[in-house]
């Protein structure tokens, strides 16, 4: 536990900066939304790029893949399905589907999974289907509802090939398959400028919290759209994978313990990233990601005790 709580502590104090420099106002009235362009068109898509291009395929492409795809894309189609009968937009539709299913899996699993689990590569198929799937198709969506004008379909297929986080997870895994390394003076700006994501991010989410009313009513956000994606997120995401893990793939021990604990993770800042840089579903991405970061704790200490 020690782990998990020193992987939280290091989120929440950036998060706690973030706030700080919103209410002080250094960064004047328009920092939130310039840093959240920079860590979407710059500094995700640059991180995407080297984690992937140096990626371990054989690691990558494993069942823990398959376990975590499942998963995830049930819930993330289950939640979209909830939010359109209930008569939500597809833009905010599509942001509860990420917030449900779209795990911290960079800032915080890398670290938990090296503190807690001891193998930082348990997070690596995770983080290679929400880059390469999920990612893509959201975006798509999203760009193609909050677009105006009724969209063609060659605009719909084209839409995630035409964003910059997509592009960059194709490129590095394609350097991946290919076996190419880059020379370093080329392939270091990537990291430098990859390193900028996660606290940039953070920064953003902990600027968004000034003066935010968590689980109160803001516009088209109701508390129940925040609770039912909270819900998914950190009960129905880990009891779902621990039956797939345990029933239909057969998984024991460590790697049951590693895909549940790493499904048990809390929403990632990526999404309200994605809802700020569309202006939609801002307020759903903010509060679930607050409300299931601080339900992780116990959450991710119920799962250890149970499963070893």
């Amino acid at each position: 536990m020690s782990g998990v709580v020193a992987g939280f502590t290091v989120i929440f104090v950036v998060i706690a900066v973030g706030y700080i420099v919103a209410r002080t106002g250094v960064l004047g009235a328009h920092g939130e939304f310039v840093l959240g362009r920079t860590v979407f068109f710059v500094a995700t898509p640059a991180l995407l790029f080297d984690t992937l291009s140096t990626s371990d395929l054989s690691v990558v492409f494993s069942s823990t893949l398959a376990i975590t795809a499942v998963s995830a894309s049930a819930i993330g189609v289950l939640a979209f399905v909830v939010a359109r009968v209930r008569r939500r937009p597809a833009p905010e539709a599509t942001v509860a589907a990420l917030s449900a299913c779209y795990v911290n899996a960079a800032n915080l699993g890398i670290p938990i999974a090296v503190f807690v689990l001891g193998d930082a590569s348990f997070v690596a198929p995770l983080l290679l289907f929400q880059i390469m799937v999920l990612s893509p198709v959201a975006l798509g969506i999203l760009d193609v509802t909050t677009s105006p004008g009724r969209a063609s379909a060659l605009s719909i297929v084209a839409a995630p090939f035409t964003n910059p986080i997509v592009l960059a997870g194709l490129a590095g895994l394609a350097l991946a398959v290919t076996g190419v390394t880059l020379p370093a003076p080329v392939a270091e700006p990537f990291a430098l400028l990859g390193a900028v994501s996660v606290p940039g991010a953070l920064l953003a989410f902990g600027m968004s919290l000034r003066g935010a009313r968590v689980l109160q009513r803001d516009g088209d956000t109701a508390r129940s759209d925040v609770l039912l994606a909270a819900g998914l997120k950190t009960v129905a995401l880990p009891v779902l994978t621990y039956v797939l893990a345990r029933w239909v793939w057969g998984v024991e021990g460590e790697q049951l313990f590693a895909v549940v604990v790493i499904a048990s993770l809390p929403t990632a800042q990526n999404v309200f990233v994605y809802a700020s840089r569309y202006g939609r579903g801002v307020v759903l991405a903010r509060d679930t990601g607050f409300v299931t970061t601080v339900l992780a704790i116990p959450l991710i200490a119920a799962v250890a005790a149970l499963l070893t």
